[in-house]
């Protein structure tokens, strides 16, 4: 019986990391990250079974390219700080054979995640260990029908009594952050 195994992690380029090179060693491909300029070349990393793109039916066709994917978010966020996806992986059952596992991420990546939006990069891996898993990586921003990435959140100020705007003693106004979106919720 398989163990339960469901993990949820932010990749941050505060930490150093980069939603290219994760993209790159999840998949096992030779990816470069336009955003810093770095080549990251998983070629020859062992156990990547399958990997797949599934895309909003709004989101441009040459998303289905990695490269293309993953530099579009690292070039959408500006900041040093940025956040720049939202990677799962999860546990699967054994008992399930190879083509039941991948189509058991696929229905529930498309389901869960596409369904609401969501660009999703996922990748099987399996080093016949009896661990197979998938990493499935997500965009935090939503992408728009006009084809550009959207906000992942807006200012919102605070008002008075009367509708006002509440000035603060620094001269700014009261404002606070308001998600776009619910998948940031946390």
């Amino acid at each position: 019986m398989a163990i339960y195994h469901y993990s949820i992690k932010i990749i941050k380029r505060s930490e150093g990391r980069s939603a290219v090179a994760a993209a790159a060693y999840r998949s096992g491909e030779k990816l470069i990250n336009e955003w810093d300029g770095m080549t990251h070349d998983y070629t020859k990393k062992g156990g990547v079974i399958h990997s797949e793109i599934l895309l909003p039916d709004h989101a441009p066709a040459e998303f289905q390219d990695r490269s293309a994917l993953w530099n579009s978010v690292e070039q959408a966020e500006k900041s040093g700080k940025a956040q720049l996806a939202r990677e799962i992986e999860i546990a699967l059952p054994v008992e399930l054979n190879r083509q039941e596992q991948i189509a058991l991420v696929r229905a529930y990546v498309r389901d869960t995640f596409v369904t609401a939006g969501m660009c999703a990069d996922f990748a099987v891996h399996d080093k016949g260990d009896s661990n197979p898993h998938a990493h499935i990586m997500l965009t935090l921003r939503p992408f728009e029908q006009g084809g550009k990435w959207g906000a992942k959140c807006r200012k919102e100020y605070e008002l008075d009594d009367h509708g006002q705007r509440i000035r603060l003693l620094s001269g700014e106004y009261k404002s606070r952050r308001v998600n776009t979106t619910d998948w940031n919720n946390k």
